[in-house]
């Protein structure tokens, strides 16, 4: 078991434990005395089959009362309505201030669990216990929570803290391939934006990875939880550094809405960092051969850099609506080489426009 403590201005504020099965759940849970609360597991259809039952045993076993409520699977379900539906079982099951949920799934999971904590009596606690690659690395740790607002992801949320981040590499075995290799790309950024020595290291373990070998599995978690632990740290509420995470993600979440979710987050940001790295190389950041390597690594491990079905200019105007615009302009994240990532908010319109057509004439191409 390896375990790590998010801090805020040197203060600890919880730790992440990561750990091959859930055996110091347990124990994890004692620590944050809920033995006279009332806790309710929040998780989706899907997950429930799997992890529900072995986790309501652990939890009740150290809590007053433990329920469940079980959403449909799914980013459609990643909406108000499904927070309304949690709040009015919170409320009929009389659940205080003092009492507190768990997020037992995948990055929607843990996203509308913590936004729920976040506004129900004005705030209650969560713990995370993520079940996929991509939420044991990303999603569930730093407090961003949220819901998608019609056609807009992620456009309302909060900024809510976890208690906790239990993350089970036992799950990981129950992902689809696609599942799996979609946290990949999140995975792989962070290699790009924070450290060079870590992208060399995924790419000489990429079959060891790819087996999902445990022990290398989890020795590559503990890494990208390290990386994304220091950027939250030094700035909890994106006011600057924090935003280096948001690598590919500009145009990733333009081709993500355009593709109407049918591809994976993971996926999608892939695409959006084959962007980036193209605008970092037209800009003298990135050499050719860099800027090559990266895509070749991103392919190598069955993610793409290209979509197909769709127009650069679509991609340009959806990514005018996203959140992170800053005075009407995009907040471009690029490298400065890799292992460097910058904010360079002179992205112009064409250039946006010009690093959109590269992956999508690509797609059309492949």
């Amino acid at each position: 078991m390896q375990k790590m403590m998010i801090h805020y201005n040197d203060v600890p504020i919880y730790p992440i434990v990561l750990s091959e099965n859930f055996d110091a759940l347990g124990e994890a849970l004692d620590d944050l005395m809920i033995k006279d609360r009332k806790v309710c597991i929040v998780t989706d259809s899907h997950v429930a089959d799997f992890y529900l039952e072995q986790v309501e045993h652990i939890v009740k076993e150290h809590c007053a009362a433990a329920s469940h409520f079980i959403f449909p699977a799914g980013e459609e379900s990643k909406t108000l309505t499904t927070v309304e539906n949690l709040y009015e079982f919170l409320i009929q099951n009389k659940f205080e201030r003092k009492d507190m949920l768990v997020a037992l799934g995948g990055g929607v999971v843990g996203d509308l669990t913590g936004f729920t904590a976040a506004t129900y009596l004005r705030g209650i606690r969560f713990i995370q216990i993520p079940t996929s690659l991509l939420a044991q690395v990303d999603s569930s740790i730093g407090g961003k929570t949220g819901v998608d607002f019609r056609a807009y992801k992620n456009m309302v949320g909060a900024f809510h803290q976890p208690k906790l981040v239990y993350s089970c590499a036992e799950t990981l075995k129950t992902l689809t391939s696609q599942q799996y290799i979609s946290g990949l790309g999140e995975i792989i950024k962070h290699g790009l934006i924070k450290d060079a020595a870590y992208y060399e290291w995924l790419k000489a373990h990429k079959e060891a990875i790819l087996a999902r070998d445990t022990q290398t599995v989890i020795d590559m978690i503990a890494v990208s939880c390290h990386i994304k632990k220091e950027v939250v740290e030094n700035d909890p509420e994106e006011a600057g550094e924090r935003a280096l995470l948001n690598f590919g993600h500009t145009l990733g979440h333009a081709v993500e809405k355009l593709m109407n979710f049918t591809m994976l987050h993971g996926e999608c940001v892939a695409v959006g960092m084959h962007a980036a790295a193209w605008l970092s190389m037209e800009k003298g950041m990135l050499t050719e051969a860099a800027y090559k390597d990266i895509t070749d690594t991103i392919v190598s491990f069955g993610l793409p850099v290209s979509v197909k079905g769709l127009e650069p200019e679509q991609i340009v105007a959806v990514s005018k609506s996203d959140k992170k615009m800053d005075k009407g302009r995009v907040k471009f994240i690029l490298l400065d080489p890799e292992g460097h990532a910058v904010i360079d908010r002179s992205i112009r319109d064409e250039q946006l426009l010009a690093a959109a057509s590269v992956i999508v004439r690509n797609g059309e191409q492949s």
